[in-house]
Parts: C-alpha cells; structure tokens; sequence
C-alpha cells in the first residue's frame, strides 16, 4: 500500500470520520489557516489517483469517500513504521518507548493487560 504526505493523510482521516464529503465540508474540519479551496480539491484528486477515494458526481461537484480502510492503512503504515526504524521488531518499538519514558505507568499496565489477554487468546487457539 503506498504511504501517503502529511497533506494527503490529514484528508484522509477527514473523510474516514465523515464517510463521505464535498471538498467544502472536508475543508470546514480542516484547522486554522484553512487551506485554498484548490488545494485541497487537487489533493482529493491525487488520492483518487492513488486508488485511497472515489467520488459521486453532482453535476460538476465531487462527492468523495474513502475506499481505503483506517484500519488497513494503519496496519500497513505501523507496519512500514516498525520495519524502517525498529529492524521488524514490535518488542523493540515498544522498548523504546518504554526507555524514552514516552508511556506512563498506567499505560504500560494497560498494554502489560492487552498483552496477557491476547497471549492467552494464542494459547487457546
């Protein structure tokens, strides 16, 4: 799956909490300064070309919506992620993490519970 900009994934999680917009809609939930009008329609256009969303035409106004799953990029972008920078290794991620003092306690306990929960799930599969 190819990786997408900044730009192209800040769109995306736009449309995948709206399902569907017009490019006017997608720019009202854009932060401050809002992007040209253009922009954001040519960087609609450039995720379309991607195969990431299509559109419904209404005369000469574009509806859009997502074909890419949030869910299947973001296993496809954590996946590269780890690849890239932590040699394939989750154990290692979350290490790093953990050393960098980037997770609190409490949610070093919650992922130790998610850990135990799906080890068990393993072990009864």
């Amino acid at each position: 799956m190819k990786e997408l900009t900044k730009a192209e994934e800040q769109i995306m999680h736009i449309l995948w909490e709206l399902d569907e917009a017009f490019v006017k809609e997608i720019i009202d939930k854009l932060p401050k300064p809002k992007p040209a009008y253009n922009t954001v329609s040519t960087i609609v256009r450039i995720l379309e070309k991607k195969g990431f969303v299509a559109h419904t035409a209404f005369g000469k106004t574009h509806r859009y919506r997502p074909l890419v799953d949030k869910e299947d990029y973001t296993k496809a972008h954590m996946n590269s992620f780890v690849k890239n920078y932590f040699s394939n290794s989750y154990q290692q991620m979350v290490s790093f993490f953990a050393k960098e003092k980037s997770l609190s306690l409490n949610e070093m306990e919650e992922i130790m519970k998610i850990m135990a929960k799906e080890i068990n799930k393993q072990k009864n599969e």
